[in-house]
């Protein structure tokens, strides 16, 4: 080997060493503490819990009401809005910034006007009863 080819095969392990000490330094990023605080977690907001008491309502109380035929239209598409209006409260939540937050938030609010647009569609179908319907326009 030449000199030249020592000098860039030298630049070479160089660029790797820094390239490797850099990564290092990256991956040493300040962690939360271990021990866990559930008050500045997601589901301390007052919203991913209504959110969270609505999907249940749904879940136990209007899917079972369904008829065979509409357990996976209608009631798929329920599951699917229940769940993502409280996924995207936590989503929005662990976002670094705020404004990613929101929008989080605001695809969590269009999931729970779906929510209650299927509750309208279980009336009109006659799925279940004024009363039903009545308790669960409380939970919106």
């Amino acid at each position: 080997m030449g000199d030249k080819e020592k000098k860039l095969s030298q630049q070479d392990t160089d660029f790797t060493d820094q390239h490797h000490s850099e990564r290092k330094v990256s991956n040493n990023i300040n962690e939360p503490p271990l021990n866990y605080d559930s008050k500045r977690d997601f589901t301390s907001l007052e919203a991913w819990r209504k959110a969270r008491a609505m999907k249940l309502f749904f879940y136990k109380r209007i899917l079972p009401k369904l008829p065979v035929e509409e357990k996976y239209n209608l009631g798929s598409q329920i599951r699917d809005s229940g769940v993502s209006a409280t996924a995207n409260i936590a989503e929005g939540y662990g976002r670094f910034h705020y404004k990613e937050g929101i929008q989080f938030y605001r695809i969590s609010r269009a999931s729970i006007y779906e929510l209650k647009d299927h509750l309208i569609s279980c009336l009109d179908f006659d799925y279940i009863n004024k009363e039903l319907f009545n308790e669960g326009i409380r939970q919106s």
